[in-house]
């Protein structure tokens, strides 16, 4: 992949395409066949990044995690294409009994399971799903980092942590001579802003974080599926664009439309494109259940918004605008 192509994540050495594969929906709404499918895809288009997590779906009736790390390592193994994906899981979100958190005892086992999942010796990016305050930062850490000097993780990053716990443990990283996390997934899309621009976007551009943000299409709604009432039956992940469903939430919509007839692109083309502009943005995750959804993804990341278009979508989409 050309350089011009990606972007280094924070200070880890890893370099990533401008959008990140969400595998969350890997056997979930896309089958195992069609898994491979989109990941065979992926890769053969140049797009190297792929996120997923432990956790991943046991959301579904019947499922108890790890079902897409799983199909991950199948595919992995079939394809033997380990080489050209940057791989990235997490850590921490309950798993069952007392399968959860970030204790050293805890991402030393978890880690293992999704070695052998993965089917890989090596993780290219853990991280830490969701803060965990009943474990001092230190132990966490210090976990981390021997998993890193054993090879079995390349680099580290957080995922759902404050600002506040996360310049914490930055800070903590720095005291003690660990590697810190070099990256941190937050939700962010255009129609919630606020709680990653706010605080946690500064804090990020001045200690040097890549961003990979979840939620980029805002469970569907920024791709213009969802417009009504109407339109929620449309999904089994439609309850959660209920809340978008308003006037601001329309106004931005309205604006990816007029913005996506210019340019020839879709609405959610658009969405993710303005994130990709962001500078503290490194690669938005966008997942797909098709490979029509695919190809629009890896489109994406070649547009280019002109600043018209960016100031328009800033405007409608800022927080408070109606």
């Amino acid at each position: 992949m050309p350089a011009s192509h990606t972007r280094e994540l924070g200070r880890s050495g890893l370099h990533v395409s401008r959008i990140c594969l969400g595998g969350n929906v890997f056997g979930w709404t896309a089958d195992e066949t069609m898994s491979f499918r989109l990941l065979d895809a992926w890769v053969d288009a140049g797009m190297n990044f792929v996120d997923t997590a432990d956790v991943y779906s046991r959301w579904v009736h019947g499922h108890a995690g790890g079902e897409s790390e799983t199909i991950i390592g199948k595919w992995l193994k079939a394809s033997g294409k380990r080489s050209r994906v940057v791989l990235a899981t997490k850590v921490g979100k309950p798993m069952g009994g007392n399968d959860k958190g970030l204790s050293s005892a805890y991402i030393r086992r978890a880690v293992e399971a999704s070695l052998r999942r993965l089917q890989t010796d090596c993780i290219d990016l853990y991280q830490a799903h969701e803060d965990d305050d009943a474990t001092p930062l230190e132990e966490t850490l210090a976990a981390f980092a021997e998993l890193i000097r054993e090879g079995k993780v390349r680099a580290i990053g957080a995922s759902n942590y404050g600002a506040e716990r996360l310049a914490l443990a930055l800070d903590t990283s720095e005291r003690l001579g660990l590697p810190r996390y070099e990256s941190l997934q937050p939700l962010y899309n255009l129609v919630e802003r606020s709680a990653y621009e706010d605080a946690l976007e500064p804090l990020c551009v001045e200690r040097g974080l890549g961003v990979m943000n979840f939620y980029a299409l805002a469970s569907g709604f920024l791709t213009g599926k969802y417009r009504s009432s109407a339109d929620l039956g449309k999904s089994v992940r439609s309850g959660g664009v209920v809340k978008y469903l308003n006037e601001r939430g329309l106004a931005v919509l309205a604006a990816l439309d007029a913005v996506a007839e210019t340019i020839g692109a879709t609405p959610g083309q658009i969405a993710l494109a303005w994130q990709i502009a962001r500078p503290s943005i490194t690669a938005p995750i966008a997942s797909a259940t098709n490979e029509r959804q695919l190809a629009e993804l890896v489109a994406t990341a070649q547009l280019q918004l002109d600043a018209p278009s960016i100031a328009l979508i800033d405007h409608v989409s800022r927080p408070g605008a109606t």
